[in-house]
C-alpha cells in the first residue's frame, strides 16, 4: 500500500517572501548568467550583508542589502550610476555658481539621473572627479577618517631636488598642521621653461593641499591635474569628456567603501 502523500515543496515565489532571488539579481547585475550564479552561490562563493550564503532560494533587497562576490562588492540597485569625468580647468566643482562660472551641469545634464560630485577639484585644478547619485557611497568616500588616495601631477616652478622630495614624503608643517606625501617623485626635470614636473600621492583631504604643499617648498604650481582617486584611474579619457565606470572599477570602489564603512561602524 502507497505510504502517504508528501506536499511539494512550494518555489520561494510561490511563498511570499520579499525581495527576489540572489541568482536573479546577480544575473542582473551582469555578474554571470544566471545559471552560473547558482554555481557560485552553492560554491559559497556569495556573500550576503558579510555572510555566506548557500542556498538557492535566498532572497535579498537590491536596494538594501550588500552583496559580494569572491570579497568584490556588486552594486545590485541599477538605479545607481557612477561617472568618471575629467574635469578641465575654469569649471567649479558645483551644479550651480552665482558668479555664472561654467559648472558640473554642462557634464552631467545628458544623463536621466541627477548626479553629483564626489569630493571636489578647484577651478583651476583639472583631472578625475567622481560623479554619482549613490548618496550612501558618497557620504563615506567623503568622510574624513575615510582618506581615499588621490594622485597628482603637477607642472611647477624651478628645478625640483631629490633632496625636496625626500622632503614632501618626510613631512612639512603648513598652517592647518603638519602633511606627508604617501608618495612622492620627479617625473621630469627643468627644461627650458624653468618648469619640472613632480607626481605626489595623498590622502588628505585638505584645501588646496598639494598646491600649499609645493608652495611651501619654494615650488610653487603651474598646472595640476589629478590623476587617479582610490582605484580609479584617469587613463586616456580627454578633458571635458565622461564615462560610466567599468564592472571592475566599480566593484573595486565599493569594496573600499564598505570595508572603510565597517571599520567605522567596529573599530575593533
Amino acid at each position: 500500500m502507497p505510504g502517504p502523500l508528501r506536499p511539494k515543496p512550494l518555489h520561494p515565489d510561490a511563498l511570499g517572501v520579499p525581495g527576489e532571488r540572489l541568482q536573479k539579481v546577480l544575473a542582473a547585475a551582469g555578474v554571470a548568467s544566471r545559471r552560473v550564479a547558482e554555481e557560485l552561490i552553492v560554491a559559497g562563493r556569495v556573500r550576503v550583508n558579510g555572510q555566506i550564503v548557500t542556498t538557492l532560494g535566498t532572497r535579498v533587497n537590491p536596494e538594501a542589502d550588500k552583496v559580494a562576490v569572491d570579497g568584490v562588492a556588486v552594486q545590485l540597485d541599477a538605479s545607481k550610476r557612477y561617472v568618471m569625468l575629467n574635469k578641465p580647468t575654469g569649471v567649479i566643482s558645483s551644479s550651480s555658481d552665482d558668479k555664472g562660472r561654467r559648472d558640473l551641469t554642462e557634464f552631467t545634464g545628458g544623463y536621466p539621473e541627477r548626479l553629483f560630485n564626489v569630493g571636489r577639484l578647484d577651478y583651476d585644478t583639472s583631472g578625475l572627479l567622481l560623479l554619482t547619485n549613490d548618496g550612501e557611497l558618497a557620504q563615506v568616500l567623503a568622510h574624513p577618517s575615510f582618506g581615499v588616495s588621490k594622485t597628482y601631477l603637477a607642472k611647477v616652478r624651478g628645478e625640483v631636488t631629490p633632496q625636496t622630495i625626500q622632503l614632501l614624503k618626510r613631512g612639512i608643517e603648513l598652517e592647518d598642521g603638519p602633511i606627508a606625501a604617501d608618495a612622492a617623485k620627479l617625473v621630469g626635470g627643468a627644461g627650458q621653461g624653468g618648469a619640472s614636473l613632480v607626481e605626489l600621492t595623498i590622502h588628505s583631504g585638505r584645501n588646496r593641499v598639494v598646491r600649499r604643499m609645493l608652495d611651501a617648498v619654494g615650488h610653487p604650481v603651474i598646472e595640476l591635474v589629478r590623476r587617479s582617486f582610490g582605484p580609479l584611474h584617469l587613463g586616456s579619457l580627454a578633458s571635458g569628456a565622461t564615462r560610466d565606470l567599468t564592472k571592475v572599477e566599480l566593484g573595486q570602489l565599493l569594496t573600499l567603501a564598505r570595508s572603510a564603512e565597517s571599520d567605522r561602524k567596529d573599530p575593533q
